[in-house]
């Protein structure tokens, strides 16, 4: 299965520094500019979805469903497994009060927030959903909407990246995350869109595949055109 993993559209709680985590909040006036950056590339590269996977949450499925519609696909498959993580009592917290007032959060990813869960726990389902949904579409191509914590917790996991290492890296609105699995096992990779922190900060060089030792990963000019 290759999975086309993108975020979802910006809202004003993005936009404003707070936290926002199983809430929703209005979007941005100009939220259509990254979904149409997005869109673009996708269809140049004529990258064509069976199905479209998002969160529960709003800002996912109205996403999801501004790129199902531009393909004539009618259903969305939508579940709370692939919702950010619950920031519980946190929800609208300013993101500097937070940084300043608890101080596991994002660097000790066991840490429950108050009302909510862990990254770990959320990594754990997110990561179980995709390998779920891998299996069950092994020749597909799916398109998954979810939330920037989510893609932090699929790179980490599909790369073997250590967690707790990598909750803060950037994942942009133009974020496109490529990720080629054989059975339940991700093989091969890449960013078409805007690339995420893991990219910038040097801790990956894409397009990345995986080596027969089924551990190591290696750069490689791998041909994208044969698994489209």
């Amino acid at each position: 299965m290759r999975a086309i993993v993108v975020r979802h559209y910006k809202t004003l709680i993005n936009a404003s520094g707070h936290i926002l985590g199983w809430g929703d909040a209005p979007r941005v006036r100009d939220w259509e500019a990254d979904l149409a950056f997005v869109d673009e590339i996708l269809t140049a590269r004529k990258i064509k979805f069976s199905a479209v996977y998002t969160s529960y949450l709003e800002r996912a499925r109205q996403t999801g469903m501004f790129y199902a519609r531009k393909r004539g696909i009618h259903l969305l498959h939508d579940s709370v497994n692939l919702n950010e993580i619950n920031y519980g009592e946190l929800y609208r917290k300013s993101k500097l009060w937070v940084e300043q007032n608890i101080p596991q959060h994002k660097r000790d990813p066991d840490f429950v927030y108050p009302g909510g869960e862990s990254f770990v726990q959320m990594q754990a389902r997110s990561v179980g959903f995709l390998k779920s949904v891998a299996c069950r579409r092994q020749d597909e191509t799916i398109l998954v909407v979810v939330h920037a914590g989510v893609i932090r917790g699929f790179i980490s996991h599909f790369l073997g990246l250590p967690y707790a290492e990598h909750l803060k890296h950037k994942i942009n609105h133009r974020y496109i995350g490529d990720f080629l699995f054989k059975g339940n096992e991700c093989i091969q990779y890449d960013e078409l869109g805007e690339l995420s922190g893991f990219v910038q900060d040097d801790v990956v060089s894409i397009p990345l595949e995986r080596q027969a030792d089924g551990v190591s990963w290696l750069r490689a000019g791998f041909n994208q055109a044969a698994y489209q």
